[in-house]
Parts: C-alpha cells; structure tokens; sequence
C-alpha cells in the first residue's frame, strides 16, 4: 500500500494522530469486527494510550468533516476505535498474518513520516523568497534612515555653512563700501 494513501488515512484526534479501525481492518484484509475482537481479547496490550474509542461527540464532529457517500455512513453504527503509533505497532503481534505485518510496516513509516513532517516542515520557495524580500526591505530602511541621519547632520551643516558666507559678505560689504570723503571739497571755478 502506498505511503500517501496511508498518510490520508491519519486523523488528528484528542491532540494524537490516529488511525481508526475500520481503515486499519481493510488495510489489514481482515472485518472490522474480527481486528475489534482481536484487540478486545488482547485488552492489557491496548491501554488508553494506544487505543481509544471515539465520544459521540468526537464521532459526529468526525462524520461532519469526512466527506463520505450514504453507503459510509451506514456501515458506521459505533463511534469507532482510534488507534495511535504505539497501538497501530501493537496491533501486529494480535493480527499474526503475513500482511498484516507487512502493511503495519507501511503504516509506521507513514507515522514516522508525518511526524518528520511536522517537525521539519518542507521549504517553501515562496515563503522563503518573502521571507529574504522582507529582510532586504529592512535592511535598506535602516541603511535610508541612517542616510537620512547623516543628510541630515550634513542640511545642517550646510545652513552653518550658509549662515557664515552671509556674515561674511555683510562684513565684506561693509569693509568695501566707497567712504564719503572726510573734509571739504573744493571746487573750483572755471572760467
């Protein structure tokens, strides 16, 4: 059985990932019944932690969110059984036949697989490429501002600069100006 159709088969349920037990009997070749009374003979090898059966409240939320056709939803009379990772490895030493124990394999590779996944998600190039703009973007409002700070430091600068070139023309000015001569001016009569 392939790996994906089994990842689709792993429900989250109580904060677990689950399998539940009418997926695992026809994964297993075997009725739901039979794995249901295989387990129930083997109860002390099944605690909480391994196994547990839906409350009807957990059951209908389930049926609501699962697409199923009419004919699904008839064979569903009981909240099923969910097995979690130790009860799905549990379930090989009850089930003895040979594919039993070849899609338990498969079934803990996709356990193993979907916690990886969770663990390490896969990179997105999207994500990372947005991730690198946002970055970039800061980087080049911190570079402007400080652009802005030194512009800045450097407008004021100028304007002081400015303010002593206008002083000293004043001064200039007032050292150039023609001086109205000092004394009488004699004019003389042409005649």
């Amino acid at each position: 059985m392939e790996l994906s159709i089994i990842q689709n088969l792993i429900y989250e349920i109580r904060g677990q990932k689950v399998m539940l037990d009418r997926d695992l009997a026809e994964m297993y070749g075997v009725e739901t019944r039979i794995l249901i009374q295989s387990v129930k003979r083997n109860k002390d090898r099944f605690p909480d932690d391994f196994m547990f059966q839906l409350t009807k409240n957990e059951f209908e939320n389930w049926k609501s969110q699962i697409v199923m056709s009419k004919s699904d939803k008839m064979g569903l009379r009981r909240a099923p059984y969910a097995f979690t990772e130790l009860g799905v490895a549990m379930l090989s030493s009850v089930l003895h036949s040979k594919t039993a124990i070849e899609i338990n394999m498969n079934i803990m590779r996709a356990f193993v697989y979907v916690r990886n996944m969770l663990v390490n998600p896969p990179i997105d190039k999207v994500s990372e490429l947005q991730k690198e703009i946002k970055e970039l973007k800061e980087y080049i409002d911190d570079v402007f501002s400080d652009y802005n700070d030194i512009n800045e430091d450097t407008r004021m600068q100028i304007e002081l600069i400015n303010q002593s070139l206008a002083e000293l023309q004043v001064h200039k000015e007032a050292i150039t100006k023609p001086r109205k001569p000092i004394g009488y001016i004699h004019q003389i009569d042409e005649k």
